[in-house]
């Protein structure tokens, strides 16, 4: 038996594109376009498919809004969202709205195909091509030391090798200000000296390594 897509996108290309696609998958049967939600919602609802993809921008409005819109009324709907930026943002976007699946138009046929395949069967598990590395950054970014603007100005000075005289000068400070200064970067970074602040700022990516390591041995 087929899997029966709408394809909701914009542009005539893309459109064309998942068509020609479609026509060499035996188990894939495209029955309807749209190229905008309006036209979506009455093709949908008139006969509901098994999977749309939709795209993430569309003339009247928010794709991924509309993919939440479309998981609400039609449980097992299987969604792919399809899109030109493919960045962080737009995939915890697409997961958090109910899709079953989040592709680059850019991405490989295999890996379209295989996304319409997967929400077919499986409408609320998500999957998404870098979605483990996606994770491991939104994590880093959570349990990342904050700092602020004036507190990595601070550490970029340490990181030269600068003396807090010439930090507070460099700064514009007095010198018991920019000791104030130099002993929060410490306590945010969990370290009780230089040494131990500009390792842990090298390894949560707030300075560059190799950078600092030649700052230090021109200090």
């Amino acid at each position: 038996m087929s899997t029966r897509v709408v394809v909701i996108d914009a542009h005539t290309l893309s459109r064309f594109g998942f068509a020609t696609l479609a026509a060499r998958e035996p188990d894939i049967d495209l029955v309807a376009e749209a190229s905008s939600i309006a036209t979506a919602r009455r093709l949908i609802a008139a006969n509901p498919p098994d999977v749309v993809t939709v795209d993430a921008v569309l003339p009247d409005g928010d794709g991924i809004a509309f993919a939440r819109e479309l998981r609400d009324r039609y449980v097992d709907l299987g969604i792919v969202v399809l899109t030109s930026s493919d960045g962080d943002d737009v995939l915890f976007r697409a997961l958090e709205t109910g899709a079953s699946a989040f592709v680059a138009k850019n991405a490989p046929v295999a890996e379209i195909i295989t996304a319409v395949r997967h929400a077919a069967v499986a409408a609320s598990s998500f999957t998404a091509s870098g979605l483990a590395s996606a994770v491991a950054r939104r994590h880093k970014t959570a349990t990342s030391p904050r700092l602020s603007t004036r507190e990595l100005q601070v550490l970029g000075l340490l990181s030269e090798g600068r003396s807090v005289p010439q930090i507070a000068a460099a700064m514009y400070l007095s010198r018991s200000t920019a000791k104030t200064y130099i002993t929060r970067v410490y306590e945010k970074l969990g370290a009780a000296n230089r040494a131990q602040a500009l390792m842990t700022a090298v390894r949560e990516g707030l300075i560059d390594g190799a950078a600092c390591a030649m700052n230090r041995l021109r200090a």
